[in-house]
């Protein structure tokens, strides 16, 4: 009882230890705070290698594509095609922003897939703050695109007269709600499959600790645990693939008002 009452407490303190901010140099101008953080020297980190590989895709370009060109070929079609399905011709003058925003949400998921690193999607302040700053230039294209029209949206048309307030609440809400389910989705499953994680591999070492019966028992969760870094590699793909897309859609719905 006292090794399982040991594993427990273990696993239960230290699961959410790796979302802490840590501050590396701290700065504050007029009270505010603007120090330099591990989710900024990760989210650096991960724009650097965004640009090391975009680099290295185009160093020596010759016929035959190397591992590399392979690789930006294959994001740049995904996005590309991504963009074509949502947004059609309209949408080639926003592909080099959708596509960055692409990358950049994937390397970040992804160097946070190595131990000991940060994850910056996982905060909802940074998922919250990138959400938002697409939602305001959204609106900011739909009403340069239709002016004051824009506000159609939250009125379809051949709708009775009777329901137009109520249904015009619902539009308006449903419409504002986009920015929390846009930031909340990446930002919920990049903590609960991180602290997954945690929890799995904190059981299998205090397993493995405690020797005897339980240190060959560990090969079960250390089974589970690698299963599931596949399953969150291929999540972290997708999450940023996700938010891409809604942003295409979101960007499609004031572009193409019907």
């Amino acid at each position: 009882m006292k090794v399982f009452r040991n594993m427990f407490s273990f696993v239960i303190a230290s699961p959410l230890e790796q979302f802490e901010i840590v501050t590396i140099l701290p700065l504050s101008l007029s009270g505010y705070n603007f120090s330099f953080t591990n989710s900024s020297l990760f989210l650096l980190l991960a724009s650097f290698l965004l640009i090391l590989k975009t680099s290295l895709s185009f160093y020596k370009n010759t016929l035959i594509p190397n591992k590399w060109q392979c690789a930006e070929e294959f994001l740049y079609e995904v996005t590309s095609n991504m963009v074509q399905e949502n947004l059609g011709s309209k949408g080639e003058r926003y592909f080099p922003f959708i596509f960055v925003l692409h990358l950049i949400l994937l390397f970040c998921n992804l160097v946070g897939m190595v131990p000991y690193t940060f994850t910056a999607t996982s905060h909802i302040v940074f998922t919250f703050g990138l959400a938002l700053s697409i939602y305001i230039g959204i609106n900011i294209i739909g009403i340069q695109t239709h002016g004051l029209k824009l506000f159609a949206l939250f009125l379809p048309k051949g709708v009775p007269l009777i329901i137009v307030p109520l249904l015009v609440a619902i539009e308006f809400i449903s419409y504002i709600v986009k920015v929390f389910t846009l930031s909340i989705r990446l930002f919920a499953n990049m903590t609960s499959g991180h602290t997954l994680l945690k929890i799995i591999a904190g059981f299998a070492w205090t397993m493995l600790s405690a020797g005897g019966l339980m240190a060959f028992l560990h090969l079960i969760p250390l089974a589970l645990l690698l299963a599931l870094i596949g399953l969150e590699l291929g999540i972290a793909g997708l999450q940023a693939y996700v938010f891409t897309l809604l942003t295409c859609i979101y960007l499609n719905d004031v572009l193409d008002m019907h």
